[in-house]
């Protein structure tokens, strides 16, 4: 057990020194295509120049964490209520040993109208510099960071009191500055791909 902490915060280390991009509120972002589990692709540019889409907010989410697990029907319900905001929600799996099968049980247990992407070999986890599930990004029309980093702010739906990533959308759709634009995601960290 103690090998396993060991490996662990060395690993967190690893990618928290810099290893890993740190994208910065304001500057564009990587774009990407990626296929939800039904094999349907999703571009990332396509889908923010539609023309209703007013934001896209992307999930990296799990199957297995029991924090991002915490946040399903969270999730759920920020899907029902913003996507009627034209805003469009991905959740992306990043994780190594989750499969196709295992992310499309998982958003049918918990009646996920989102896609959820699957992120072979976290190329796109890498890319943004995503550590742990669940930590979101929310972008504009013209793919630059408004916010990052957590849901909320508590595990427990009940605990919550700072409704972190819906008053980023609220402040966006009535036009206003978001108050709070990074926040520190907690979750499980993002089981990797490591490349010798």
């Amino acid at each position: 057990m103690k090998q396993l902490l060991a490996l662990f915060i060395i690993f967190t280390s690893f990618l928290t020194a810099g290893e890993l991009p740190e994208l910065k509120i304001g500057e564009a972002v990587p774009s990407f295509s990626l296929k939800n589990y039904d094999g349907k692709e999703f571009s990332l540019d396509k889908t923010r120049k539609e023309k209703e889409n007013k934001f896209t907010v992307l999930m990296f989410i799990s199957t297995e964490c029991p924090v991002s697990n915490a946040y399903n029907e969270r999730m759920a319900k920020l899907y029902d209520k913003y996507s009627k905001k034209n805003v469009t929600i991905f959740g992306i799996n990043a994780n190594k040993e989750e499969t196709i099968a295992d992310i499309e049980e998982h958003s049918k247990e918990h009646k996920f109208l989102f896609p959820v992407l699957k992120d072979n070999g976290n190329k796109i986890a890498d890319l943004y510099g995503a550590l742990v599930t669940p930590e979101v990004y929310v972008l504009d029309k013209e793919g630059k960071l408004l916010y990052h980093g957590r849901i909320d702010d508590k595990r427990k739906v009940e605990e919550v009191t700072s409704k972190d990533l819906e008053n980023a959308l609220d402040a966006l759709l009535a036009g206003k500055e978001i108050a709070v634009k990074e926040t520190t995601a907690k979750g499980c960290t993002i089981k990797r791909v490591v490349i010798e």
